[in-house]
């Protein structure tokens, strides 16, 4: 039996005055109101029963398990306000949450002895492994009432005066054009639903309770083992893995056929692949008149279409036990995952945010038209060794990593005149702006990353006491690979500037003393 308790308090915190600005090229261009700061409050409980067998036959080994588990979640009284944007308070009662998921997710292995000698092995298991059931996790945190209300909202802003401040009046979510008397324009709310007791977001109780409906995934691999020689043995391996029970959200304020279709044509810049000038197709805009209008439903991604996402990859894997000490490791890992969820963009456009099955999956906007996630084959590199010289207790050890880069962004602030000509008519917004991602995944990456660690260690006796010393250097060689960029691209601004890099060659001294 397996049970567990989670109790989670947070507090969102924002600025002094509940506003963010941002700015093209040191103009500003947008408003974010927010009611922050509030708490919010969040119970998750479950319950699991395991049970698991093994036999062994001849040369087979056959494992299996089962785990029945049940899990749900409420959330304890809780508010929001009073602050600048919410002069009288919102109060919500005790809420639940997931009703109440049940599941008997199996698991199973096979090994089996090919020559009978214990020197060739061939291995297969498959399982199905459920979503965490904890506080922030998928449902356990979207059915929060600070999630499901509109907490914040953007809005266009043109400051005509040029002094940095908001002249309008913000309590106020419609559009103000105050330049006349010295003030600014300001559009309307992009959520007309701000700061009212109103669930925007409500859910389909069938992705809420039953059998089989927590988000999971379906793991399956194959491997074979091979001693090549005495102490030395060769493993490859195929693994797959795909995911279940993907949900979205529907804005049933507005329909597909409310959007507008649009390209737009990437800035000539060297630093885009092929120079820029290329066209980006695929975008969609809603119509003036449904711009502000929510009303999200999340249910099961099959009533609308297919949402598919599939990892394939294969490991090899050489360990090395030699007589004298010395032990090595070296090991890649080469696949792809691929995400395809095309089917369903064609019918919500106004789909945002990704999906309920967590963070592996990329989110996507009426704005980003990568629908189908394909950034390519990647390899990654592991290496270890160790040996203890003899007689005098001395360790040596190393390990090497490789990691490929994730696909980089270039996201670009492309204005009204920009959109307007191939979309027929301006932003809903005037002044408004739309955020275009002018890299397909896998056009540019992040670079890859290397890394070297080593340690040295001596062990000193005495008596019966015992002392361990040891260095150890983190990235060894000092390397000074760029870990975060820029991303928001400007044509001849700052894109790619790096943010972050890897940490520069750091040593540390332990003492550990045994009596």
């Amino acid at each position: 039996y397996q049970g567990a308790y989670h109790v989670a308090t947070r507090a969102p915190f924002g600025n002094d005055h509940n506003l963010a600005y941002r700015y093209n090229n040191g103009v500003p261009n947008q408003l974010t109101q927010d009611l922050r700061p509030y708490r919010t409050y969040s119970r998750v409980r479950y319950n699991a029963f395991y049970a698991q067998d093994q036999f062994t036959r001849g040369r087979m080994t056959v494992a299996g398990a089962l785990r029945y588990d049940h899990s749900w979640s409420y959330y304890p009284e809780q508010q929001i306000g009073p602050t600048r944007f919410l002069p009288e308070p919102l109060v919500f009662p005790k809420t639940p949450g997931e009703i109440g998921y049940d599941h008997i997710p199996p698991r199973a292995g096979v090994s089996y002895d090919l020559s009978g000698k214990g020197k060739t092995a061939v291995k297969f298991n498959a399982g199905k492994y459920l979503e965490a059931a904890v506080n922030g996790n998928g449902n356990y945190s979207q059915l929060l009432p600070s999630s499901r209300i509109a907490t914040t909202t953007t809005r266009t802003w043109t400051d005509a005066n040029g002094n940095f401040t908001a002249d309008c009046n913000l309590l106020s979510g419609a559009a103000q054009d105050l330049r006349a008397g010295g003030g600014d324009f300001c559009g309307p709310w992009g959520n007309q639903s701000f700061g009212q007791n109103v669930y925007s977001l409500s859910y389909d109780e069938q992705i809420l309770e039953g059998w089989g409906v927590r988000p999971s995934d379906w793991q399956i691999g194959v491997t074979l083992q091979q001693e090549i020689l005495p102490r030395i043995g060769v493993e490859i391996g195929y693994l797959r893995r795909w995911l279940q029970n993907f949900t979205v959200t529907d804005n049933r304020a507005v329909s597909a056929s409310e959007f507008d279709e649009f390209s737009i044509t990437a800035p000539l810049d060297p630093r885009l692949p092929d120079g820029g000038g290329y066209t980006i197709n695929g975008l969609y805009n809603v119509r003036p008149d449904r711009f502000g209008l929510t009303d999200d439903f999340r249910t099961y991604a099959p009533n609308f279409g297919e949402i598919s996402q599939v990892y394939n990859g294969v490991d090899l894997s050489v360990n090395a036990r030699l007589t004298n000490g010395l032990q090595m490791r070296l090991g890649t890992s080469t696949g792809q995952r691929v995400t395809d969820y095309c089917d369903v963009r064609s019918k919500l456009p106004e789909q945002t945010g990704g999906f309920s099955t967590g963070s592996e999956v990329p989110g996507y906007s009426p704005t980003n038209p990568y629908c189908r996630y394909a950034p390519g084959v990647t390899t990654r590199l592991t290496a270890a060794g160790s040996y203890t010289v003899p007689k005098i207790d001395v360790l040596v050890s190393s390990t090497f990593q490789s990691t490929p880069g994730e696909p980089l962004a270039a996201d670009w602030n492309v204005a009204n005149a920009i959109a307007q000509p191939s979309l027929g008519r301006p932003l809903p917004a005037a002044g408004g702006s739309v955020v275009v991602n002018l890299l397909a995944p896998g056009a540019m990456n992040f670079d890859r990353v290397n890394q070297l660690d080593f340690r040295v260690g001596k062990i000193l006796r005495f008596g019966t006491h015992r002392a361990n010393l040891a260095l150890d250097l983190f990235n060894a060689l000092n390397a000074d690979t760029v870990l975060g960029y820029n991303q928001t691209f400007v044509p001849g601004g700052n894109w790619l500037v790096p943010t972050s890099v890897l940490t520069a060659r750091t040593a540390k001294v332990t003492v550990q003393y045994d009596f």
